[in-house]
């Protein structure tokens, strides 16, 4: 299979410690030398030990590198489209909206993202809220040959902090090997870090 790159535009005000474990999670996903995060605006060590990081938004890097428009793919939940395997293999850049998730959504993809990159094509994988690490791995199982309505999912998951305690997380996860397909480091950060 040809290496796809799997682009990450930062949208969040700070690297957050969230992100830095998604973006970590999805570059053993994808591999370091198939993921770009952009728009990263301070330097970070721990983030380019993990990915290729540009400073630059991706519109301007596309422009630069003379991409080809019709080989972007953009993954928006509000996207008309779906997309399939058969779509997915027209395709050399997948970029995504390093995104926070918020409940309800407020459609930043669209609003922060896809705005700034038109007559790209543009496809969904569902319209629910996915973490940017999912919406990767699904997209690569796309890519494989698996159409998104053979791929199991479950919407919102509780994670246990103590014996009384718990956090729901409102989003869509793929279920792999009967589980939701969430890092290992996000519950540990969860327990560590959540207070009531």
């Amino acid at each position: 299979m040809r290496q796809s790159i799997f682009i990450i535009e930062h949208l969040e005000p700070n690297l957050w410690d969230w992100c830095l474990i998604e973006y970590k999670n999805i570059s053993k996903i994808v591999g370091k030398q198939n993921l770009w995060i952009t728009n990263v605006k301070r330097k970070n060590k721990k983030l380019e030990r993990i990915a290729i990081v540009y400073k630059k938004r991706f519109s301007d890097i596309l422009t630069e590198k003379k991409l080809n428009k019709k080989k972007i793919c953009v993954l928006d939940p509000q996207a008309k489209k779906e997309l399939s395997p058969k779509k997915a293999k027209n395709f050399e850049y997948f970029v995504f909206g390093g995104i926070l998730g918020d409940n309800p959504p407020k459609n930043r993809t669209e609003t922060e993202l896809s705005c700034y990159l038109k007559k790209i094509p543009k496809f969904n994988i569902g319209k629910e809220q996915m973490s940017t690490d999912n919406a990767v791995y699904v997209v690569k199982n796309i890519l494989k040959g698996t159409p998104l309505k053979n791929i199991n999912f479950v919407k919102g998951i509780e994670i246990k902090i103590n014996k009384i305690e718990s956090v729901i997380l409102p989003y869509k996860y793929a279920v792999v090997k009967g589980k939701p397909f969430i890092s290992k480091d996000i519950v540990r950060y969860l327990k560590k870090n959540t207070g009531f």
